[in-house]
């Protein structure tokens, strides 16, 4: 029975692994603290009373979205994904989680996002579909266009505003702003960590920045989304409580997006793990947790 067990819970754990593998979970981190920017704003700015329970709801939406998100592109693109040698050892073409067990994965998480956030209120209810939807869309659109990045940096951008609207019930300018500060800020660094596939995509037929242009002009295109980020982030600090805290913060983020591009150039791409991954997770928790603070001191 001991041997049962023991064996039973190292399934268990082996299987959460790799479920948490899928959908990289840690890359929650992106997108997360900008929907808990808005949420904070929304509290400090407006008539929207807080509550733990709806801290609580949106931080769900946000992980069940992304499951959804995640889930259902890598079950999209498994095919593609064992041809390619640097992906052939993701958990579906691995052999580890099956087709089918990812496709359950996103239902079952589908249903909790629509269930989450039609109990929050009638906008969120209403907005539930649409949002997966364009999530889910994302998943498809290297089979057709070089876009693809800002289709991706559109389903990120939306959990800000989902996480106002969660709070109000309404829709305003300003955490539209962040959406669109969280849309080219992933767009833009999803342009850089695709520079790995260039060769492949266009090998396979498949579209992106990095395989329609050089390594150099798509390194440009990926500053110039940056530079919106930046003029979008100034735009929506002016919403906010001018204290040096909430400037600090700005700062920071502007100085981390630019170490990212001194690291990555069309001769140095060694460091792409690093500027994707580590550097855009110090950026946005950094800005959070300043204009948090900003927030809720004033």
């Amino acid at each position: 029975m001991t041997n049962f067990a023991a064996y039973f819970l190292g399934f268990v754990m082996s299987s959460i692994k790799d479920y948490f593998g899928l959908v990289k979970f840690a890359h929650t981190v992106f997108a997360l603290p900008f929907a808990l920017i808005a949420f904070t704003f929304a509290i400090t700015t407006t008539d929207a009373r807080f509550s733990w329970l709806l801290l609580v709801q949106v931080i769900l939406c946000m992980v069940f979205a992304r499951n959804v998100a995640m889930g259902f592109n890598r079950w999209a693109d498994r095919r593609i994904d064992g041809r390619n040698p640097r992906t052939a050892g993701r958990e579906i073409p691995a052999g580890r989680i099956s087709p089918k067990g990812a496709m359950i994965f996103v239902v079952a998480n589908t249903a909790l996002f629509i269930a989450t956030a039609s109990s929050i209120n009638l906008l969120t209810a209403a907005l539930s579909p649409v949002a997966l939807a364009v999530a889910m869309f994302y998943s498809y659109c290297k089979r057709f266009t070089s876009l693809a990045h800002l289709v991706l940096g559109l389903s990120l951008g939306i959990a800000p505003a989902g996480a106002y609207i969660a709070a109000t019930g309404t829709l305003t300018l300003a955490p539209c702003i962040l959406s669109l500060l969280v849309m080219t800020w992933c767009g833009g660094f999803d342009i850089i960590y695709a520079l790995q596939d260039a060769d492949f995509d266009r090998a396979n037929g498949l579209h992106s920045i990095p395989a329609r242009f050089s390594t150099a002009t798509s390194l440009y295109i990926s500053i110039a989304l940056h530079a919106v980020s930046i003029v979008s982030l100034v735009a929506f600090a002016s919403y906010c409580p001018q204290t040096p805290v909430l400037w600090v913060g700005v700062a920071i983020f502007c100085a981390i997006i630019a170490l990212e591009h001194i690291l990555v150039t069309p001769s140095r791409q060694k460091n792409i793990g690093i500027a994707f991954g580590t550097l855009n997770g110090l950026a946005s928790l950094t800005l959070a947790a300043f204009v948090i603070a900003d927030l809720l001191v004033c």
